[in-house]
């Protein structure tokens, strides 16, 4: 893809707050590992000011961005053309500009957590029992790629359960699909995977994961993502799970999409998420 301005293309990552993002790292890596003269900075920016300035960055030659909390679902808004799946989300984290100047909202987030879960953690979600905990925009940005994996099905469970059913509701052409709320964890048996799509384990609050909703060979992943473990990981290993995985590598595979998308090239993650692993702080919250 040739540069968009002075020889170097321009990427950024909008959100607010933005500073404990991994975003330059990841995408440095990715570009040098492909030779890509490019950069990537972060813009703090508040969600009055996001339309304005997204729009500005483009205006002025940006070649592509990312978007995180709290702008996914304005950036929906923003664009001119949605992919089906930012659709159905109704969440955008990957803005790409085309070449008659309209923007294209993607979602990477899904197709991040499938090929972590799918490729990386090797794990097959068919005919299995998928429990999702929480019902906001993470939880909407990857309930397609789940379905998409033919489990039996997908529970989505909030603390207000209507949110959950709407959520599920959205979905419900695309495969065996529930929402309910906490109270209905208990009557609802094991599952085999737990994914944990809130951010409340960080804050220090327990998963409201009943005992019987988890065994020794549940899987549980947490979408945050720390060097040790987070509250929720470390929940799952004191009731005895023997697999638990944390979002690092959803991130990295969701970073990667997103670059396919702008450069036409997908890059190698397997050394990029070894780098940032190694280097992580002790916990950031699972958006980019």
């Amino acid at each position: 893809m040739a540069p968009k301005s002075g020889g170097i293309d321009r990427y950024v990552l909008f959100g607010h707050p933005v500073a404990q993002s991994k975003s330059p790292f990841i995408h440095g890596m990715f570009a040098k590992q492909e030779g890509h003269a490019l950069t990537y900075k972060l813009v703090d920016v508040a969600p009055e000011a996001f339309r304005g300035d997204a729009l500005r960055f483009f205006v002025e030659g940006g070649a592509g961005a990312n978007v995180t909390v709290p702008h996914k679902q304005a950036a929906a808004e923003l664009v001119n053309l949605l992919s089906p799946r930012a659709e159905r989300a109704g969440a955008v984290n990957t803005l790409v500009p085309m070449d008659d100047g309209q923007l294209r909202g993607e979602n990477t987030d899904g197709p991040g957590l499938k090929t972590d879960l799918t490729v990386n953690l090797k794990l097959s979600l068919t005919g299995q029992r998928v429990l999702v905990l929480g019902a906001g925009g993470a939880t909407r940005g990857i309930l397609e790629s789940l379905l998409e994996c033919q489990p039996s099905l997908v529970v989505v469970a909030n603390r207000t359960a209507p949110r959950a059913v709407e959520a599920a509701a959205i979905f419900k052409s695309l495969g065996p699909i529930e929402g309910c709320g906490y109270n209905d964890l208990p009557g609802l048996g094991r599952f085999d995977l737990v994914l944990n799509a809130t951010s409340a384990s960080l804050a220090g609050e327990l998963p409201p994961v009943a005992p019987g909703n988890i065994a020794r060979d549940t899987v549980c992943y947490d979408l945050a993502y720390s060097r040790g473990d987070t509250p929720f990981t470390a929940w799952a290993k004191q009731r005895g799970v023997e697999r638990t995985y944390k979002g690092w590598g959803m991130l990295v595979e969701q970073a990667a999409a997103a670059y396919a998308l702008w450069r036409g090239v997908r890059p190698e993650t397997a050394p990029v998420l070894r780098a940032l692993t190694e280097e992580a702080p002790v916990s950031i919250p699972f958006h980019l």
